[in-house]
């Protein structure tokens, strides 16, 4: 994948939520302008990519209790100069939950979510903008998760609990996305 094909994954997504909507208009302009846009140490930012992990029945998700920001987030990471963000997303999957990448099942090559955040300054560099590529994939609820060393625990959440978790705006509306899904699924 080239940014071209990113480029071409923005274009075609499309959303019901006014707020994803501008993240959108924005990653691509940034994509756009920046040829190094998968690259860690651009700032004012960079395209970052990550996975909506849910259980086959989409009844629960998988979050990462993150030890560096001390959050719960999806499995999701730095590009480090990869333009394949879909791999870049899987890879981190893999990484994060320490599972092989066969136990990761892609729902679909097409975007789930697009979501753009500020990442406060750190040790690491200064305060900068991640444009969150997300894909949806599933993995079976029953495997045990070893994770690895950047999270502090791994849970698999209920739908309908997630928001005690996590409640920013961009996963209360992976949530939604995902009630919808159950909701034709059956």
């Amino acid at each position: 994948m080239h940014r071209k094909e990113l480029l071409q994954l923005l274009d075609r997504h499309q959303t019901r939520f006014m707020e994803e909507a501008s993240h959108v208009g924005r990653t691509r302009a940034f994509v756009l302008a920046h040829p190094d846009c998968f690259h860690c140490d651009l700032w004012p930012g960079h395209v970052t990519g990550s996975a909506w992990v849910v259980s086959p029945d989409r009844r629960r998700v998988l979050l990462l209790h993150h030890r560096k920001h001390d959050r719960w987030f999806q499995p999701g990471g730095h590009a480090d100069g990869d333009a394949d963000i879909l791999r870049v997303a899987l890879r981190e999957t893999s990484e994060e939950t320490g599972l092989d990448p066969s136990h990761i099942r892609l729902v679909s090559t097409e975007l789930f979510d697009v979501d753009r955040h500020i990442i406060p300054a750190s040790q690491r560099g200064p305060r900068h903008e991640h444009y969150d590529i997300r894909f949806l994939v599933e993995m079976d609820d029953d495997l045990p998760i070893p994770g690895n060393d950047e999270s502090h625990d791994i849970l698999w959440v209920p739908l309908e609990e997630v928001a005690r978790f996590n409640n920013n705006r961009s996963t209360h509306r992976m949530v939604e996305k995902t009630r919808l899904l159950a909701r034709y699924s059956r």
